[in-house]
């Protein structure tokens, strides 16, 4: 059987990431033909394929698939595009493989280190791929600014990272909001930016938290080649004025050596690249991803305090300057040493 283009299947279609894998399915001029989701709100679809066979039972989705493959219909599975919450990527990523599929997956590829070693024996027995969305990587500002830190070879930077994107009420209560299942803060929202600064300025070898909430996370990573004090948020009251006038709901920045990298433009054709990297036989897996995971499993079984000043990002120590002029003179140490 000889066929001009691939078949995707996609787990996770009404989320809200889904909507860019099917762009990158389409423009790479290939096929989703199923998808899955408990939620039936899919009409999304509709925009990027018309005959794509969904459902909402795992049960019937894995017996669908299963059967394409065992019949060697011309709608058998290539690969399967992964959106599912964080907390469900292991299994779907090992239910991609066990039918003889490549797997293409969102970030974090695991929540915990110890499954990336079964994922690569699952690899390795079954034969086919597992591919991790690290987007940030594709993106040309980012490329750039590897290519110019690589020919400072040998000189130490200084980095501040801060994102903030204004998540409501609901984020608590959905799925997002259990450090369980989505691995928090530092892991729903920070993942790719850890990936990005180990990728450009190599791995972490120590590491501070200093704020740790369910809506904040900051702290200080002691890179190969770099300091990095970095602040992440979902809560709006964090975005900085010129943001909220401006009606944006997400701020990045990046300070390298006090010069800010501009990279908010650019995004919306990545997952695109991602796809066309994978495609040629290129694209990011396990080992890639192992770092970034290691790291965020790493955050997340630290006590937040604070030491040194100079290690704390401005906007940790602004939070941190306000509960302290809340408390009195006596209180600021222990204040700082458990904060």
């Amino acid at each position: 059987m000889t066929r001009q283009s691939l078949n995707f299947a996609l787990i996770g279609a009404a989320g809200y990431i889904a909507p860019r894998h099917m762009q990158a399915i389409k423009e790479t001029s290939n096929r989703l033909v199923c998808a899955l989701d408990p939620s039936d709100s899919v009409g999304i679809l509709d925009r990027y394929f018309d005959d794509v066979d969904f459902f909402t039972d795992f049960e019937r989705f894995d017996r669908h698939i299963g059967l394409l493959r065992r019949v060697q219909h011309q709608d058998m599975v290539d690969y399967v595009s992964i959106c599912s919450p964080n907390f469900l990527h292991d299994a779907h990523i090992r239910f991609a493989l066990r039918n003889h599929a490549d797997a293409i997956c969102e970030k974090p590829l695991v929540l915990n280190p110890w499954n990336l070693d079964a994922l690569e024996e699952d690899e390795r027995e079954t034969g086919h791929r597992v591919y991790n969305v690290l987007q940030l990587r594709i993106h040309p500002t980012i490329q750039e600014l590897k290519r110019r830190m690589a020919a400072e070879d040998g000189k130490r930077h200084v980095v501040d990272l801060s994102y903030i994107t204004r998540r409501g009420k609901w984020y608590r209560y959905s799925w997002k909001g259990d450090v369980h299942k989505s691995g928090g803060v530092a892991t729903n929202i920070g993942i790719h930016f850890f990936d990005m600064l180990m990728w450009i300025f190599g791995k972490a070898e120590k590491s501070q938290v200093h704020i740790a909430d369910d809506k904040r996370m900051a702290g200080y990573l002691e890179l190969q080649k770099a300091d990095v004090r970095w602040f992440l948020s979902v809560d709006c009251a964090d975005l900085p004025e010129t943001a909220r006038s401006a009606g944006r709901p997400t701020y990045r920045c990046i300070f390298i050596d006090g010069q800010e990298i501009e990279f908010s433009e650019g995004f919306a054709d990545l997952h695109t690249l991602v796809y066309q990297d994978i495609l040629a036989g290129r694209g990011y897996g396990i080992a890639d991803a192992r770092p970034s995971i290691e790291l965020a499993y790493a955050l997340r079984g630290v006590a937040a305090a604070v030491g040194d000043r100079d290690r704390v990002h401005p906007m940790a120590w602004a939070l941190l300057g306000s509960a302290v002029s809340r408390t009195n003179a006596a209180g600021l140490k222990n204040l700082l040493a458990h904060s």
